[in-house]
């Protein structure tokens, strides 16, 4: 959670786009296809629901972990996924773990899952937080002395989000205080 995934998609998305702006690309957080999917069976529009995912050139799937224990939308998606792919279509899924560590998911989704090409995201190294923070506070217009950055990028290592927020408190600390951004206030 919070190392860029749903920002990989948009890029994605956005890339796809320029090259071919009538594709019909479909982005949908897992949560939401599970609501989708319900919303459609309670107003009986479920055609609708499945034409929209299975006529999609290019599907993409955030937190694809959240049909975990979700037996329906699990098997609405096992078909919508097979459908996309005897088509030769592009499906693209994120999780915040890896296809074997999603509990309560079904063993054909799971090898469907496994078949495809993975891209780990990991921790960013100590550089690359440095570089964050950095890249953070000039978009703030907020000069933060290297010191702080580093105390921070050594102490904040878990997500990029961690470090955004970091860098806004800071900045909104020291504004509200009048004081000038320390080790200490950090």
């Amino acid at each position: 959670s919070g190392l860029g995934k749903t920002h990989l998609l948009f890029a994605i998305r956005n890339k796809i786009y320029s090259e071919h702006p009538n594709i019909n690309i479909v982005y949908v957080k897992g949560d939401d296809f599970t609501n989708e999917m319900v919303g459609s069976i309670k107003s009986d529009t479920t055609a609708q629901f499945r034409e929209k995912y299975r006529k999609a050139h290019v599907l993409l799937v955030d937190d694809i972990q959240f049909l975990s224990g979700k037996e329906s939308s699990q098997v609405e998606f096992f078909h919508t996924f097979e459908t996309l792919f005897q088509a030769g279509k592009q499906i693209v899924l994120t999780s915040d773990r890896p296809p074997k560590e999603i509990n309560a998911i079904s063993d054909r989704l799971r090898t469907r899952f496994e078949a495809g090409v993975f891209a780990d995201i990991s921790l960013p190294d100590l550089e690359t937080r440095i570089a964050i923070i950095e890249a953070k506070a000039a978009q703030l217009n907020f000069d933060m002395p290297s010191d702080i950055t580093r105390y921070v990028a050594e102490k904040l290592n878990k997500n990029i989000r961690q470090l955004d927020g970091a860098v806004t408190k800071i900045k909104a600390f020291s504004q509200l205080t009048g004081e000038t951004p320390s080790i200490l206030m950090a």
